[in-house]
């Protein structure tokens, strides 16, 4: 497991051969000036103006963070702007479909607690993490789930389309058919 920013407020779990297995964000992520974008330029700064009413471009460094690589298929942006902010209205195109092994997804635990363990697409185990309210996981690979408290209510983010029937949206591991120990804490 790889810490990420000046903080360590996100968690990478990786392969053995360096890819992006899953990203734990907890939902006590401050860490916004460690992450893009770094809005330096003067080019930057214009298109903020244009695109967005914000107090500063210093300030909009301070709300926003890209926290997932480039090139990955799903993007996540963390947002804590001020009030009045305002995102004039826009889309994002899609000129350049991206490319992945995987459907990769997102669950974002809104109450109670839930383990996710995380598996390598060979059904490698590289951890596994407790969301609590307000922290997410982006999956790129393979998990588990584990619901730990009454009435746990996550919400799952997926990269479509779905392909009609559960047995043909994913591939079982044939790996740990029970959950692990839960260590305290």
């Amino acid at each position: 497991m790889e810490k990420l920013g000046k903080a360590g407020q996100i968690e990478a779990y990786r392969a053995h051969d360096g890819r992006l297995v899953a990203l734990y964000v907890s939902g006590e992520f401050s860490d916004y000036t460690s992450f893009p974008p770094f809005v330096n330029t003067p080019e930057e700064q214009a298109h903020l103006a244009q695109a967005y009413k914000v107090i500063s471009p210093k300030r909009e460094r301070e709300t926003k963070a890209h926290v997932t690589a480039d090139e990955l298929p799903l993007q996540v942006v963390i947002l804590n702007r001020d009030p009045g902010s305002y995102v004039r209205p826009h889309y994002h195109p899609n000129e350049t479909p991206a490319l992945a092994r995987t459907r990769h997804q997102i669950l974002v635990c809104q109450r109670g607690r839930m383990r996710v363990g995380l598996y390598t697409t060979e059904g490698i185990r590289v951890g596994s993490v407790v969301l609590r309210p307000g922290d997410f996981v982006l999956s790129c690979e393979g998990h588990s789930l584990e619901f730990l408290d009454p009435d746990t209510k996550v919400i799952e983010i997926k990269m479509g389309p779905f392909p009609g029937s559960d047995a043909a949206d994913k591939v079982d591991l044939n790996v740990d058919r029970d959950p692990a120990p839960l260590m305290p804490g």
